[in-house]
């Protein structure tokens, strides 16, 4: 898992079947301290994330699976909005 803030939302008029009624968020990989790691990417989001927040999310093989019954082809997926973070550094 990896924590990010939400910074853009992406719109496509036309997507993949299983995509249908998704949201997609560009999300910036963030160090516990607020520092950006990497380059932003996008994550479905389906718990109603928006610009700003602070987000919990899942990658890879795990992410597609959000809809049991339904397999969909993503690879990154917004599981939690965090509210606070504590640090020992």
């Amino acid at each position: 898992m990896r924590i990010g803030n939400v910074i853009g939302n992406v719109w496509a008029t036309r997507k993949e079947e299983g995509l249908q009624g998704l949201k997609l968020l560009i999300v910036q990989p963030i160090q516990p301290n607020g520092e950006p790691v990497t380059h932003p990417f996008v994550a479905a989001d389906r718990i109603g994330a928006g610009i700003g927040d602070q987000v919990l999310v899942t990658s890879g093989g795990s992410s597609r699976f959000i809809m049991r019954e339904n397999p969909i082809p993503i690879d990154a997926v917004i599981i939690g909005i965090i509210d606070s973070m504590e640090t020992e550094r």
